[in-house]
């Protein structure tokens, strides 16, 4: 219940003095670790009951509480919205008048339905708490199954006639391209592709990192579904020759989701990509990356030093952002003034000023920052250090008192210092503004429901380069498949981490150029565990597979 807003609801069951602190922390650790929803954690525990829940949140919302649906609502009253829209935003209509109308909503917390509604229905609109799962079979009872599935609505597509852009706004469009993104998000996407061909029109989603196609639509539907996502994006639909790139937020499963759009010409015409960003799939919060303590309390520490550089180095899709939003999170207090520049801004983090840079206008990485060392921030995070320029504005910024995060393309993280001296920043500054770098990996983790323990063939092993003797008692799992994990044998990610605090022998080596090989034994000699080495714990703690650590580090 409300599993996004899981801060929110700590925040407010802790002010009730209702649930103690030590049973919330309890709770808190368990859904941080199970994923499985904070409200009901404390509910299966009986530290307090869902009614009680819900009143609290009513109360704190200045809203109405229903503890019970109706048997009967009045038609008209129901009427004043399409059962598409009741199962999209997860809401029935419960009073209305001719200036407002009350809904019933699954997520009273979602403030963005009742923006969309207002707009729509030219009326005030608010939301009244009520039992999400009574909502939910109110939902089927008073508007019926949401049966339209991909094959329904193709068969009522004229697909002779859908080659224009003027169909981006026709009814079985816009139902063709909703039914696609609900089964994105329910399949915990993180990436939908749509991508013509020749003869040919592919949508595919990319979940745990591996892509999945779906049984390809007509070919003649590639420009309608294009224009259609376009037109939800706030794009050009008349401009086919230059990659473009904006943002689409809206609510799916009553949950808010935000979508980030680019758009690519191609030979047979444009490959849109949306990348998903759903808050209630990722917790940003560092307790929840499954990184080793010691790793955790380094990177706690450097990010609440009074200055310096913390880099975040890894390939694209390796979830850096995801790691320094959660960096930021923990120093993210009144007292702190934190501002970021983006490319663009995945997550809208209450509390921090975020910037978005917009290349067109000039708002590059380097420009933001300069105007940011005149706001006064405490703490700076800037998205990408992609040239010299950023480069030395971010350690001109660390050295004048500012703690600056930034992350970096490189294979592992020492390759952070030679990247930086490629660039053209001069060692002796490097060593004197940087604190620390952590590489990072994602990789695909074993299905819980389906894992196995089985003998892997010594071929396998030896390519771990690994003493015999340090895995003669060692246990090694895989998924078998089931249908929880799609006959795939994995669900979710999995983090490898490997830190490399800068200490006084590293600064020595970077001072006098050493390469990256040489770094990267003193950071092990000085206690760093590598990729690989974090790795080799995944698997032998039954996370990963040796395959998915071979193929990422």
């Amino acid at each position: 219940m409300f599993n996004e807003h899981s801060e929110t609801l700590k925040n407010i069951f802790e002010e009730s003095g209702l649930v103690s602190r030590e049973q919330l922390d309890e709770a808190w650790g368990e859904h941080v670790e199970t994923g499985k929803a904070f409200t009901d954690i404390l509910e299966d525990a009986g530290y307090i009951d869902r009614n009680t829940m819900l009143e609290l949140i009513a109360r704190n919302l200045n809203v109405e509480f229903v503890p019970a649906i109706p048997e009967h609502i009045d038609p008209d009253l129901l009427r004043i919205i399409k059962p598409d829209l009741a199962h999209k935003y997860g809401i029935i209509p419960f009073r209305a008048d001719p200036n407002k109308v009350w809904f019933l909503a699954k997520d009273p917390l979602n403030y963005s339905v009742v923006d969309d509604l207002s707009f729509s229905l030219r009326r005030d609109v608010e939301l009244v708490v009520s039992d999400p799962a009574q909502i939910d079979g109110a939902i089927v009872k008073f508007y019926g199954e949401q049966h339209s599935s991909i094959e329904d609505i193709l068969s009522e597509i004229d697909l002779d006639n859908v080659d224009a852009d003027d169909s981006a706004n026709q009814a079985p469009i816009i139902r063709f391209v909703d039914v696609v993104l609900q089964e994105a998000v329910k399949a915990k996407a993180s990436d939908i592709h749509f991508e013509p061909f020749e003869d040919q029109f592919r949508i595919r989603y990319r979940i745990d990192g591996a892509l999945y196609e779906m049984a390809p639509p007509p070919k003649s539907l590639a420009n309608a579904v294009t224009a259609r996502v376009k037109v939800m994006s706030g794009l050009n639909i008349a401009e086919k020759r230059i990659p473009q790139d904006g943002r689409i937020k809206t609510t799916i499963g009553g949950r808010p989701i935000d979508l980030r759009v680019s758009t690519l010409p191609t030979q047979f015409g444009e490959s849109v990509v949306l990348r998903i960003l759903d808050k209630g799939v990722v917790n940003l919060d560092l307790e929840n990356l499954s990184m080793e303590p010691e790793i955790m309390n380094g990177i706690r520490e450097l990010v609440n030093r009074p200055n310096g550089i913390f880099i975040v180095t890894g390939p694209t899709g390796s979830g850096k952002t995801t790691t320094l939003y959660s960096a930021l999170r923990e120093v993210n207090t009144v007292d702190v003034k934190i501002l970021t520049a983006e490319d663009p801004v995945e997550y809208e983090i209450e509390g921090i000023m975020q910037v978005q840079i917009n290349h067109q206008v000039g708002l590059t990485f380097a420009s933001a920052l300069r105007s940011f060392l005149r706001q006064d921030p405490d703490t700076i995070m800037v998205g990408e250090i992609r040239d010299l320029e950023t480069g030395q504005i971010a350690v001109q910024a660390s050295l004048t008192g500012h703690v600056v995060l930034a992350t970096l393309h490189t294979n592992d993280a020492p390759g952070a210092v030679t990247r930086l001296v490629d660039m053209g920043l001069e060692p002796f500054l490097i060593s004197a503004s940087l604190e620390g770098v952590l590489g990072q990996r994602l990789l695909r983790r074993i299905c819980r429901h389906c894992r196995t323990a089985y003998e892997p063939d010594q071929g396998v092993i030896s390519m771990l380069q690994v003493d015999p003797l340090e895995i003669a008692e060692k246990q090694f799992f895989y998924g078998k498949g089931c249908s929880e994990c799609n006959r795939t044998g994995y669900k979710g990610r999995q983090g490898l981490f490997e830190l490399m605090v800068i200490n006084d022998s590293v600064r020595e080596l970077i001072t006098k150029k050493a390469p990256t090989l040489v770094l990267k034994q003193k950071a092990i000699e000085n206690g760093m565990r590598t990729l690989r080495d974090d790795g080799l714990r995944c698997i032998f703690d039954g996370l990963t597979t040796i395959e998915e650590v071979l193929k990422y580090t």
